[in-house]
């Protein structure tokens, strides 16, 4: 659900050119960085909590879901301030020419600002999956993309009495739907509805439980921190073959994480699985759960990537029509899509490390994966082997795989059983 917020814009936004995609996918490069800090702290929060469900627990549980809005907040204005002063310098570093950054400035500006929503949409969606009610969370995201969906062409193209605002639109309308989907998580988050139910004592911050949060969040951050900055990396050396390049890198890498969504799902599920059987003592439980949905996960991979690999050109013809765009959309997505029963097994292992409190396990994996194999690889096969944006995508190909192998050999050792949270 969080992937088609992009998925939508970059429809709307692509009638408008592919300079105008290109700001959408310079901004989500941006917003990695910030996606990275708020799945991380959601690892921990979800860790957390759904250990204290598993140990009959509530009131704990409570205690940390009123801690992480704090800890949200915080990061949330952090970069709120950053998009406010320097969004032309940020925009500049991720390589957008001047049309760009004319066309694109405020729309970057406004999702930046906007970033509570972003955060708070992750965080509180994590206490809600932590407690074992997922329900919540995925009726919070249906409304916030309902809206999202209605207010984009509205916004984008000015439809009735409501004015053209391009590319500018998008960013309104999302941060205007993200912002209702929080609402409505506040609203069920305070109530006596699920198995957590928030107080204002609760609210009161705790120091110690705050850096408790943060200590087991660490990893989850810097987790995720590796992967992302990797990809900004990745987006910079794909912005020197030109703004087409940038665009159908993009929307190929946005229908690819729409595909993913189920299996995200399912790996999320593992986190929570994972906490509560630890939580209950049940250690073997909680890895027979691992492995039979890593099965269902990988099945339905292995189906999806045939889909995309077979029918690239029709999917990619939906966002784009000019030829260079779809060119570069379409190698990519054949390209990805063949390492997708890997990235199946590779995303419920690390769940399962993360669910299990060891999120420094997938941490030193993504490093060794991201940083040391896929960013030399990407620049030696785009340059040095003169693959151009092809040497990226095959890049990812191989540092995704890398990372399964090597997720599930550490896994098999079983040192997350231990993990205290």
């Amino acid at each position: 659900m969080e992937a088609i917020f992009a998925l939508v814009d970059i429809f709307y936004v692509s009638f408008l050119g592919y300079q105008a995609v290109s700001v959408v996918g310079l901004t989500e490069a941006i917003l990695t960085i910030l996606y990275a800090l708020a799945i991380g702290l959601s690892m921990g929060v979800t860790a957390t909590v759904a250990r204290r469900i598993g140990e009959k627990n509530p009131q704990k549980a409570n205690q940390a879901a009123g801690q992480a809005l704090w800890l949200g907040l915080i990061v949330a204005l952090a970069v709120a301030a950053m998009g406010l002063w320097y969004t032309a310098d940020i925009l500049r570093f991720m390589g957008a020419d001047d049309e760009v950054l004319a066309l694109g400035s405020n729309y970057t500006m406004i999702m930046m600002c906007g970033s509570v929503t972003i955060v708070y949409l992750f965080l509180i969606n994590a206490i809600f999956r932590g407690a074992g009610d997922a329900s919540v969370a995925m009726r919070s995201l249906w409304l916030a993309n309902g809206i999202n969906i209605v207010l984009d062409p509205i916004l984008i193209f000015g439809w009735g009495i409501f004015p053209e605002m391009g590319v500018t639109g998008a960013a309104v309308a999302t941060t205007i739907g993200r912002g209702i989907g929080v609402i409505y998580q506040l609203y069920h988050l305070c109530g006596n509805r699920g198995r957590i139910s928030l107080t204002l004592r609760a609210l009161i911050p705790k120091f110690h439980a705050l850096m408790a949060l943060v200590k087991v969040s660490t990893g989850g951050i810097l987790q995720f921190l590796v992967a992302t900055a990797s990809w900004v990396v990745l987006v910079r050396i794909v912005a020197t073959y030109g703004s087409a390049a940038v665009a159908g890198y993009t929307i190929a890498i946005r229908i690819v994480l729409f595909t993913l969504l189920p299996a995200w799902g399912l790996s999320n599920a593992v986190a929570t699985l994972v906490g509560q059987n630890l939580g209950a003592g049940q250690a073997l439980r909680a890895e027979q759960s691992v492995w039979k949905i890593a099965k269902y996960n990988v099945s339905f991979m292995l189906s999806v990537a045939l889909i995309l690999f077979v029918f690239a050109p029709y999917i990619v013809s939906a966002f784009s029509s000019q030829q260079d765009v779809m060119g570069y959309a379409i190698r990519c997505l054949r390209y990805i899509s063949v390492g997708f029963g890997f990235y199946g097994l590779g995303m419920v292992v690390v769940q399962a490390f993360n669910g299990a409190g060891d999120t420094m396990t997938p941490t030193k994996i993504n490093f060794l994966c991201f940083w040391l194999v896929q960013i030399p690889l990407a620049y030696y096969l785009a340059t040095g082997l003169l693959w151009g944006p092809s040497g990226v995508f095959w890049a990812i190909v191989i540092a995704q795989s890398s990372m399964t192998v090597v997720g599930v050999w550490l896994f098999r050792r079983g040192k997350w059983k231990t993990q205290s949270v």
